[in-house]
Order: structure tokens, then sequence, then C-alpha cells
């Protein structure tokens, strides 16, 4: 029997859209001020297929996913792309004795 993970605990990432109540912004005006928006459970967004606010705690899951993925994307862009000698040197060839990194000084 192959191993597999339980599906409760694979979550997939779903597309969602700006609450169009309070247009992303989780308040919106009422009669004496700005007021939490219930149509989005006051986070500002909705799943984009039917329009309805999510659960809370499916809420939190793709969120959690949505910021897990931007957090690697700011990673990636933020090391540097290291070009022509220097990038010999910052990396490992496994040219050199016992797998060691070779520079050829």
């Amino acid at each position: 029997m192959k191993k597999s993970l339980r599906p409760e605990f694979s979550r997939q990432l779903m597309s969602l859209s700006a609450c169009p109540e309070c247009r992303g912004l989780a308040t919106v005006n009422g009669l004496y001020g700005p007021r939490p928006c219930m149509a989005c459970n006051v986070s500002g967004w909705v799943d984009a297929g039917t329009g309805e606010a999510l659960p809370l705690e499916e809420l939190v899951t793709q969120l959690s996913l949505r910021l897990q993925a931007a957090q690697q994307q700011i990673e990636q862009l933020n090391k540097p792309a290291l070009m022509g000698p220097a990038a010999q040197y910052q990396q490992n060839n496994r040219r050199g004795a016992g797998g060691t990194n070779y520079t050829g000084d």
C-alpha cells in the first residue's frame, strides 16, 4: 500500500478575490464611521468562484499558503545573482581534490 497524505492535511491554494462590499479593505463606512465588513468575515477576501466568505479555518489556511509563497518569492529575489569570476569562487564546482571547489589559483 502506497503512503499518501490524508486529504484533510493536503490543502490546495484556492483562488481568492477582493470582497465586493469593502473592496478588500475589511471595513465599510457606516452611519457612525467605519465598521467591520461581515460579507468577508473582516478579511477583505472572498472565494473567487462563488463570491462567498470563507470559513475562518479555511481563510487562515489560504492566507498562510499565500504568505509562504510570497516569502519564497522574496527570498529568491533577494539572492544576489553572481556573474563572471565571482560566481566561480562562490559556488562549488566539485573539480578539486575530494570534490572541493577548484578555482584555478
